[in-house]
């Protein structure tokens, strides 16, 4: 009967581990590097895990250049689910979605949630120690409406 609860938690346990999202880093500069000269928006359409769409303005990026950690470079594909997340060097952590991110010369700025657009944040990125990126799985994705 001992058998059962450490079975289901080596279960859950192998799940989790499997399920986790592959987190990757971008060096600031390579950051800066991808959004410079980035002016024109692309109107994109999304559908959320509920079926609504919603429709905004967003950087033509179709891939985001980013490291393993293993010191690999990869290329992440563009999804509504990409987050970012950057670690600063007081410890303030902020995550936003990656495709609604806003990029000036010195400052990055983005929204927090799909569903509460006025939860935005502005970052100056000489205080940005690390940068984080992964798709959090979240049932987001691009549609094209004719």
């Amino acid at each position: 009967m001992k058998a059962k609860p450490v079975i289901f938690i080596t279960l859950v346990a192998l799940g989790l581990a499997l399920s986790s999202c592959k987190t990757y880093f971008i060096p600031v500069d390579s950051f800066k590097q991808q959004f410079a000269g980035l002016d024109q928006n692309r109107r994109v359409h999304t559908k959320d895990p509920y079926g609504a769409i919603e429709a905004y303005e967003t950087y033509p990026i179709d891939s985001i250049k980013c490291v393993d950690d293993k010191g690999t470079w990869y290329l992440l594909g563009n999804s509504p689910s990409i987050e970012i997340r950057f670690k600063e060097i007081s410890g303030r952590r902020t995550t936003f979605y990656f495709d609604r991110l806003i990029f000036g010369k010195t400052w990055v700025s983005g929204q927090r949630s799909h569903f509460f657009p006025s939860l935005t944040r502005t970052i100056q990125l000489d205080s940005v120690k690390l940068i984080e990126v992964q798709d959090g799985r979240k049932r987001y994705r691009y549609i094209k409406i004719e």
